[in-house]
């Protein structure tokens, strides 16, 4: 390592050696473009631009290097990107090549990246290389909790068991690591066949952090994914949208509000997710009231009413009622009008539960509601500083913002 007190040296590996046969289209997946720019230059451009990164390196297929010399055309001169490495037959005998290749540069700390994983966040290779040059571990890896209910097949096609998923993560890339301990892994390594480096550090007996990720780092390894990197890398400046959009569609904006008090109960469910709590929810329904704020903005961009209007409290039918009912209805409308629900922002006011361990959960609950990617579902919570109602911890309020276009 660096002498104290000075910057870790930090060198970033990018594997881009597969075949990449899933995603189709006649040439490796790295290669192929997103939104114009091929998929690897929008890989290797997110840690160039990274103020504390050294350098970056690829792993390739020598057959491919005319495709490789095209993607990152952009970056040819830039100083921190690297002579490329040969890559293997398998991604364990690319990545060693590829940290053979790092040592004569002597990184401290370095970074393995699946080349089809584009949109990591420069928030996130932070985090990395700070949890990778701490003291006690050997490295880190971002990862995201399992929110699904995970069973095991007994082989013929039947449940066998349910698997407690309340210490599972879903390994995700960057991972990040002291180099001399993951070089002398890899090595060492007598599992060709492992396609994750956590696992092999974790053979070599080595210490490997968890490190909350993004639901928005995904890898690219089909074509339906395709479709969602390029909704991802949709510019955002409107002068920059495609005029198609602008002259045939219509974008509207709708803005859901509501409240329920605390009452008896043990549980509260927010967004469909069922959180342990002192108190519950009082309502008519089973009281989600971050749901009952998305349907209201889901039907006021149909132009549609409110929740009250298609489910008034007085019908009994309603009484207890799962809140995920009130949404598929707001979504089946907005299908039979021509409508696309494009993205949705979800705010949760109140002190108490903590709503961050739950995020992702109900980010996929709702995403699946809503039959659209998690990317495009953004849920956040904020307290109102021990003031009002919420502050008093006499209830919770939601408020939520959903644009949907129409054709």
């Amino acid at each position: 390592m660096n002498e104290a007190g000075s910057a870790p040296r930090v060198m970033v590996l990018v594997v881009a050696a597969g075949k990449g046969v899933r995603a189709g289209a006649g040439r490796p997946k790295q290669y192929r473009s997103v939104a114009g720019k091929p998929l690897l230059s929008l890989t290797m451009g997110r840690f160039l631009s990274h103020e504390a990164v050294t350098g970056v390196c690829a792993v390739i297929n020598p057959v491919d290097e005319a495709y490789y010399q095209e993607a990152l055309a952009d970056f040819s001169c830039h100083p921190k990107l690297l002579p490329w490495a040969v890559g293997g037959a398998q991604r364990q005998e690319s990545v060693r090549a590829g940290l053979e290749h790092l040592a004569d540069y002597e990184p401290d700390i370095v970074l393995i990246h699946d080349g089809v994983r584009p949109f990591v966040n420069p928030q996130l290779v932070t985090r990395l290389i700070s949890a990778a040059s701490a003291t006690q571990a050997a490295g880190a890896i971002a990862a995201l909790r399992v929110v699904d209910t995970i069973k095991r097949e007994d082989g013929t096609g039947h449940i066998a068991e349910t698997i407690d998923r309340t210490e599972l993560w879903r390994a995700q890339t960057p991972q990040a690591f002291k180099f001399d301990a993951i070089l002398a892994a890899h090595r060492d390594a007598k599992h060709a066949k492992l396609t994750d480096d956590a696992a092999i550090a974790e053979a070599a007996g080595l210490r490997v952090r968890l490190i909350e990720g993004d639901a928005e780092n995904i890898k690219i390894t089909t074509p339906e994914d395709f479709t969602l990197a390029d909704r991802l890398s949709r510019p955002t400046d409107p002068s920059q949208q495609d005029i198609r959009h602008s002259s045939t569609s219509d974008m509207r904006v709708g803005f859901g509000y509501d409240v329920h008090r605390f009452g008896e109960g043990d549980h509260v469910i927010l967004c469909g997710v069922s959180i342990a709590h002192g108190r519950g929810l009082a309502g008519h329904s089973d009281a989600d009231v971050a749901l009952h704020a998305l349907t209201d903005a889901l039907l006021g961009a149909a132009g549609a009413g409110d929740i009250g209007h298609h489910f008034p409290p007085s019908d009994d039918q309603w009484r207890g009622a799962a809140s995920h009912i009130f949404v598929e209805h707001a979504v089946k409308l907005i299908e039979t009008r021509n409508g696309r629900i494009n993205n949705v922002d979800v705010t949760i006011i109140c002190e108490r539960p903590r709503i961050a361990p739950h995020r992702d959960a109900m980010i996929a609950a709702v995403a699946s509601l809503l039959k659209i990617p998690i990317a495009q579902v953004n849920i956040k919570a904020t307290t109102t500083e021990k003031l009002g109602f919420t502050g008093r911890e006499e209830g919770i309020a939601a408020q939520a913002v959903a644009t949907v276009r129409f054709d």
